[in-house]
């Protein structure tokens, strides 16, 4: 069974569990199997020798989660081609196709959890109660060494763009 952490987060001030192991700053990063699309999976292998940066959001068709979306879509035209965002949600494939197309989102990778929370158990995310995934930023360098991360201790709160930004830029 998957380690549990209790009392870390909270959704609108009552705590939540989240499932696997707290990840921190060097670290290897461990490796997901996720949805692309419907029949397309992807992993952390389909993204080597790229920079990282893994924007990781409840559902899309929340503010919080569209504007974190937006902002990193709207980041990633200072970043070099050298990087990739990832936003990963428990959505289906479909809405996030849906989602994207809609918010002019061209930018941004959108992979979807929702078969296996993969993802989401290899990297502490997944909430026990609404099986979703715990808002928080990884950055990855080129060989999959985790470089920076935040867990935001409160589910509807925005994390620190600016620092994830730049822990992005210092490996570029």
């Amino acid at each position: 069974m998957a380690q549990e952490r209790t009392g870390v987060a909270t959704f609108k001030g009552s705590p939540i569990t989240l499932i696997g192991p707290e990840l921190k700053a060097g670290d290897s990063a461990p490796d997901f199997v996720i949805s692309k699309n419907l029949l397309e999976q992807a992993s952390l292998s389909d993204y080597a020798g790229k920079i990282k940066l893994i924007s990781v959001v409840p559902s899309l068709d929340t503010g919080v989660c569209d504007a974190q979306t937006r902002r990193f879509n709207s980041e990633a035209a200072d970043l070099s081609d050298d990087v990739v965002i990832l936003t990963i949600s428990m959505d289906l494939p479909f809405a996030q196709a849906r989602w994207c197309g809609a918010s002019g989102i061209e930018s941004v990778i959108t992979l979807s959890d929702h078969k296996e929370a993969s993802f989401g158990e290899a990297y502490g995310v997944l909430i026990k109660e609404f099986r979703l995934d715990m808002r928080s930023i990884f950055v990855l360098d080129k060989n999959n060494i985790i470089t920076y991360v935040e867990y935001l201790g409160e589910m509807a709160e925005s994390p620190n763009f600016e620092a994830a930004v730049s822990a992005v830029k210092s490996l570029m």
